[in-house]
């Protein structure tokens, strides 16, 4: 096992880690930067060290600074939690170069589930169902071409990255060259690469993705599905886990696929598998993400498998303790993503310190947060501060809980997004579970119209 782990990230997830890495006995190694001096992730490992100025680009995207410190450190182990470079092949390699372990898969599985037309092909041609579309679309020329053969509406896709960035719906061909350079554009600042790809535009579809543990000896479980339609702008809001549209019958089809899909890739550590999900209930893979999910929680608390702990078992090449069968989903899970936003002015981001902070508390209510009293959140950063997560026997009782826990959150001297989950869990779409991804495109235009 890792003596010594660095943490190459900021915020609830470098604390989440920390917290894992503790509970395990191997020390912790932070890095921060200028703006992050006073972050809760630097104060709890046992050694920080500062690694540049506030822009990310300067300093959680800055690998020699990151692998400067490790080396300083005598850490044996990177964990790069999720965002910045946790899915980047070139800082994987650099690791391996450095004799350090990363913590994740291989720089080549990487690359692989990361270039969209590698992917898709192992994924046809281990029988799993693809989206129709074009991988490497070079410019708008080629893109207008390749969409007449596809077939209006569809999306153009960032190769590179996630978290919605470098995403443009395209309903008509004269949309086609402005939403092309603005995804381009937006992809190369956000992931340092501007290469796009098309699919068709399903709708309405769900968003279903799952988890899965894969070990160095060829093993692989899946952890269930989690549902993530609840999106505004390609961002989540709301995930939960078991997805209220998926039945017994369906979740074993996904766990089977997911399995499959990574014994495939010859997949090794935590990976997602996400598909989509039509009002057929055929399921469409749409990509895989080789890092450690936002959402990692709600499985967490429907397995009582510490996904966290088990990344660095499975990077230290410990073998899975469990089987497919050993793995039952018990009761319902809810996570609401607290963001430091306004959304009365169009989610306008907030920062400040926080004068005043109660987090919820009762059994099986979880908030993963790196805030404090007195914190200063920052304006250079995602704006997500905060993850509050519940469970309980059935979704009904979960539903009722994260109502009765984002009631008690408060969170002084920002403007947040509670308020908000608060009104999207008691709608009637949630409320039913008929709901897919254009919940928050509906709901946003029934306003505009009221």
């Amino acid at each position: 096992m890792f003596t010594k782990i660095l943490i190459a990230n900021r915020g609830e997830i470098a604390v989440r880690i920390i917290r894992a890495c503790k509970e395990m006995g191997i020390a912790t190694v932070a890095v921060f930067s200028e703006a992050d001096r006073n972050a809760l992730h630097a104060s709890l490992a046992d050694e920080s060290y500062c690694i540049g100025p506030a822009p990310a680009k300067d300093s959680y995207l800055n690998m020699a600074s990151i692998l400067s410190a490790a080396m300083l450190s005598g850490a044996s182990a990177i964990h790069p939690g999720y965002g910045l470079l946790s899915e980047n092949p070139r800082f994987a390699a650099l690791c391996e170069k450095c004799g350090l372990a990363f913590i994740g898969p291989s720089a080549s599985i990487i690359a692989a589930m990361g270039d969209k037309e590698q992917a898709k092909k192992t994924m046809r041609d281990a029988g799993i169902p693809v989206i129709p579309g074009a991988e490497d679309v070079e410019t708008a020329e080629s893109a207008k071409k390749l969409a007449e053969q596809i077939g209006y509406p569809l999306l153009l896709k960032a190769r590179s990255g996630g978290g919605g960035r470098g995403i443009r719906l395209i309903q008509h061909p004269d949309e086609l060259a402005s939403a092309f350079a603005a995804a381009s554009s937006e992809a190369k600042a956000a992931f340092g690469d501007g290469a796009l790809y098309m699919e068709k535009y399903l709708s309405p579809v769900r968003h279903i993705e799952v988890q899965i543990l894969a070990d160095k000896q060829g093993n692989v479980v899946s952890l269930g599905e989690r549902e993530c339609s609840i999106q505004r702008r390609n961002q989540k809001l709301i995930e939960e886990s078991p997805s209220p549209a998926v039945s017994e019958e369906m979740r074993e089809k996904l766990n089977e696929m997911a399995c499959k899909a990574a014994k495939a890739c010859g997949y090794v550590g935590v990976g997602t598998l996400e598909f989509l999900m039509d009002a057929d209930n055929d399921f469409y893979f749409m990509e895989m993400n080789t890092r450690l999910q936002v959402e990692h929680t709600v499985t967490e608390m429907v397995t009582g498998v510490d996904i966290v702990k088990w990344q660095i078992r499975l990077a230290a090449g410990y073998p899975l303790s469990f089987t497919q069968e050993d793995i039952c989903l018990s009761g319902s899970a809810i996570e609401c993503r607290i963001n430091a936003e306004d959304p009365r002015k169009n989610f306008l981001p907030s920062c400040g310190k926080v004068t005043l902070l109660h987090v919820p508390g009762g059994p099986w209510v979880r908030f993963d947060t790196a805030l404090y009293q007195d914190y200063v959140v920052p304006p250079f950063y995602d704006s997500m501060v905060g993850k509050l997560i519940v469970h309980a026997r059935t979704r009904e009782e979960a539903i009722r809980k994260m109502q009765a826990a984002l009631c008690e959150l408060v969170i002084g001297g920002i403007e947040h997004t509670a308020d908000l989950q608060m009104e999207l869990l008691a709608s009637e779409e949630f409320q039913s579970g008929q709901y897919a991804t254009d919940f928050m495109q509906k709901r946003e235009s029934r306003e505009i119209s009221a």
